[in-house]
């Protein structure tokens, strides 16, 4: 399995996996990724700025991820708790995490989350930050299993609620 910078011409295989991940999210009842969310113009965008990232097995793209620099301004504020690393702490955000179907349970979400924690550490950050639905319990088993911890509530730019979570990067040494 390999983590690697995704390429321009891989933004089909990207939509594939977000197709999948929507149908699992529907499934679960909630309305998160199900208005076309995310599409190709995010997409080719985290390409475009180098933020994209695939998974790629036997030359199958299996999963991907968005890490994105410190900055995310819906993590400004949070509710209902804390950050573990305070405010004003250099952090990697991950954002767009899908799985294909056929490997979810494989180990390939464990390695994407051990992936961030690694680029944030070899970057200096202090920590790797994400957040979903509340009811996205399959993301919210996969990232407490990971060792992230829920600290609050945060709100996207339209107002919906996130669960926000957060590891240091210190706690894996």
């Amino acid at each position: 399995m390999e983590i690697r910078s995704t390429k321009p011409d891989e933004i089909d295989a990207l939509m594939d996996l977000f197709a999948e991940a929507r149908a699992t999210i529907a499934s679960l009842g909630i309305d998160q990724w199900q208005n076309g969310y995310p599409d190709r113009e995010t997409v080719m965008r985290d390409i475009e700025s180098g933020v994209s990232r695939v998974v790629v097995l036997d030359g199958e793209i299996i999963g991907t991820l968005a890490c994105i620099g410190t900055g995310e301004p819906t993590y400004n504020v949070i509710e209902d708790g804390e950050w573990l690393t305070g405010k004003g702490r250099s952090y990697l955000a991950v954002h767009r995490v899908a799985v294909a179907v056929k490997h979810r349970g494989s180990g390939v979400s464990r390695a994407m989350m051990a992936y961030a924690l690694d680029l944030a550490r070899a970057s200096g950050l202090a920590s790797v930050r994400i957040d979903t639905h509340e009811g996205n319990r399959v993301m919210r088993r996969m990232l407490e299993k990971n060792g992230f911890t829920p600290c609050g509530i945060i709100h996207l730019e339209n107002g919906d609620r996130r669960v926000a979570y957060e590891k240091r990067t210190e706690d894996e040494r």
